[in-house]
């Protein structure tokens, strides 16, 4: 059974630094594509950046020069640095894992950006 475990999210200052952590299990981790998305308050769920079984990472222009995605395919992990964080950034993220017609996404964790 396929699952998807956010960590890492938490109450920082404005300017400040966080690293989420996603480990997936019961899946094929290499062969999927993996992003993180994130949904504020009122607001639909957006994606934030990408990564693809290949490598190529992509990002939202709010967070390109700010954040940066990367996977470890021995253990499983996708993981968002972000720094320079903004109220704005505020919201719940989550992870999600893409193969064809196959999806996952974890449950979320809190990011709130706050002084």
């Amino acid at each position: 059974q396929a699952l998807l475990v956010e960590s890492g999210g938490g109450l920082v200052q404005p300017g400040g630094s966080l690293t989420l952590s996603c480990v997936a299990s019961g899946i094929s981790f290499s062969i999927y594509d993996m992003d993180w998305y994130r949904q504020a308050p009122g607001s639909e769920r957006e994606l934030v950046a990408r990564i693809t079984s290949g490598g190529q990472i992509t990002y939202d222009d709010s967070v390109k020069a700010r954040f940066a995605i990367f996977r470890d395919n021995y253990k499983n992990t996708v993981s968002l640095q972000m720094n320079e964080l903004k109220p704005e950034d505020t919201a719940v993220y989550f992870c999600k894992g893409s193969w064809l017609s196959l999806t996952y996404w974890g449950q979320g964790t809190q990011v709130t950006v706050s002084s």
